[in-house]
Order: C-alpha cells, then structure tokens, then sequence
C-alpha cells in the first residue's frame, strides 16, 4: 500500500476565504519510506495572511508573490498524491483546505476513504494524550527540535515517523516476506554448531552434608518413587 504523509499551511483556518499556501508530503511504501517527496509554496492570490497564522508558520504575503497558483502545481500534486492513501494529522482541516481549492477548479472532491487521520488513530491509543505531533514525537523519541515554526514538509518527515512508529515502528522491519523469512530461517538453521560433551565434567556444586541429607530424603520415599530410577 503506498501513502503520502503530509502537511499544508494556509492563510488563515476558514476553508471557504482563506487559501493553501504551502503543500509538504512524504511517500510510504507498506509504511516504509520510499525517499520521494514533495514540496511546493503556492501564492495566496490575493489573499493576505492572517497574522495568527503568520506567527506559526513564518510564511509572509511577499515570499508568496512569485509562487505558483495552486493550478498551476496540481498536475505535479496529483503525480504523487494519485492513487495514494493520504495521511494527515488533524486530516479534516488539510483535506477541507484541499477540497476547497479543488471545488476552485472544478476538481471533484477526495474520497473520504482514501484519508487517514493520525490525530484519530492517537486519540484511540493514547486516550488521555496529549496528542498534539510534538506530544507525539516526544512520545515515540523522536526529534523535533528543528521545529521552531510549522513548516509542511518538515512536519510531514515528522508526521511519517510518528505514523510509522503508531504501526509498529522499527519492528516493521522485521516483517519481511514469507519467502526471504523461510530463507533467512534456513540460512540460520544450517549454522548453528552442534555442542558435544565437556571434555572435563563439571565439579558437584554441592557438599558432603548435603548430600547426605539427600540420601536419608530418598530412603523414606518407597521402593517405587522416581528417585530410584536416577543413579548417585
């Protein structure tokens, strides 16, 4: 299954006046990372960000001027979007930023089915948070400390490890296929020495006394106790 891990920022938090102004997303492939990304920063057109906004993501209306609209980067967009899972964290938000700009251009919305929400899947599992992705990173050890402001991409690196980590983490690696798993069982199999006897016997760990007390313990158990199956 490949899914795309990813991010936006915008201008404001209302879908229907505010726009989409930067796009991060990272690639899985069976929750592994395949080294594709993508990343683009889109001009607002005209809309101005807001400067709750500004200070969280640091993107201003003058770095945004000679972006590209959001048509003019959807082909490359959907090259690595198509036919992937999307994963978000908090997905209503991004996907409902997308859908808008979608409906913009005529586009049909995305199908729910394809959208996966990491800020469910934690809530389910960490029920008493917080669940926030920094509380998530320091959940699963990994470090955000470059996440000074949100930015699209770095969350969606970030994002991508916590959402591996939610699905096994490192012990995915060790889901190999049935073939290479039989392999590498033979493999080790054929190697394992055989152990032959000690060429001096180990010395009796235990004493005179003790085991005399272990002889008087056997002559009071009757002809037909185990014990009497066992040489001295």
């Amino acid at each position: 299954m490949r899914e795309i891990i990813f991010d936006t920022e915008t201008t404001g938090l209302d879908n229907k006046e505010d726009r989409v102004i930067e796009i991060g997303g990272v690639e899985l492939e069976n929750k592994f990372p395949t080294g594709r990304t993508f990343h683009v920063f889109i001009n607002a057109q005209g809309k101005k960000v807001h400067p709750d906004a500004l200070a969280v993501h640091g993107i201003t209306d003058d770095f945004l001027q000679d972006k590209p609209t959001f048509g003019e980067i959807i082909g490359d967009m959907a090259q690595i979007f198509d036919g992937a899972m999307l994963v978000a964290h908090n997905a209503n938000f991004d996907i409902g930023f997308l859908n808008a700009e979608y409906a913009r251009l005529g586009l049909p919305p995305i199908d729910p089915g394809r959208v996966i929400d990491t800020l469910a899947l934690a809530r389910r599992r960490h029920p008493m948070g917080p669940n926030s992705l920094d509380a998530l990173c320091k959940r699963y050890g990994i470090d955000n400390s470059r996440r000074t402001k949100h930015g699209a991409l770095l969350d969606a690196e970030l994002l991508a490890e916590v959402f591996i980590e939610m699905n096994g983490g490192r012990q995915a690696a060790l889901g190999l296929s049935t073939g290479s798993a039989n392999q590498t069982s033979q493999s080790h199999t054929s190697s394992v020495a055989k152990m032959g006897a000690r060429p001096e016997p180990l010395a009796s760990r235990i004493n005179a006394q003790e085991r005399e007390a272990h002889l008087k313990m056997r002559e009071g158990l009757g002809e037909k106790a185990l014990w009497k199956n066992y040489s001295d």
